[in-house]
């Protein structure tokens, strides 16, 4: 099954539907969606993502993301990725929305006007290893000491997110 994402425009307004790979390959502005679960000990859960990804494979990054599908809320998406990525359901609420652009390896361009969502969970996740090939929660202080030395090893919009969502948040740092 081809998948389908939202197209939409500068102010995230759907103005239409591509198959996903074409409208990174060709940088199309779209709708996302990325969670952030934390635990009662203030851990967010991260997950290492498939090495067979088609752009950043192997990198660490938040719970989950993805994108909704056409005709699809941005909240159904985030609970439907929870499950089949990590194998859990949660409550979550959208928090922020995160506007970025960045051009990746394998002429992928991340264009997206990613809906972000925080949750809390207290079990360890049954991540789908086709999705997901590790995970592990982390306090915020010992994953920043490991992004300020290793930022080549967390996807580019984790990062972005990520600071926003302690701001935020600030009784999670």
């Amino acid at each position: 099954m081809i998948e389908k994402i939202i197209l939409v425009d500068e102010s995230n307004n759907e103005i239409g539907i591509d198959e996903k790979l074409i409208a990174h390959i060709k940088g199309s502005l779209h709708r996302a969606i990325s969670v952030f679960i934390f635990n009662s000990k203030n851990e967010l859960l991260i997950q290492q993502r498939n090495k067979s990804k088609y752009h950043s494979a192997g990198l660490w990054s938040n719970t989950c993301c993805s994108h909704p599908r056409p005709k699809e809320n941005v909240l159904a998406a985030a609970h439907r990725r929870l499950k089949e990525e990590m194998g859990f359901d949660c409550e979550v609420e959208e928090i922020f929305l995160l506007r970025y652009k960045i051009k990746l390896e394998n002429n992928i361009t991340e264009n997206e006007c990613d809906h972000v969502f925080i949750g809390y969970y207290n079990n360890d996740p049954k991540p789908d290893p086709k999705e997901a090939s590790d995970y592990k929660w982390i306090s915020i202080k010992e994953l920043k000491e490991n992004i300020k030395e290793s930022p080549e090893d967390y996807t580019y919009w984790f990062k972005i997110a990520l600071d926003k969502v302690v701001k935020k948040y600030s009784s999670i740092s």
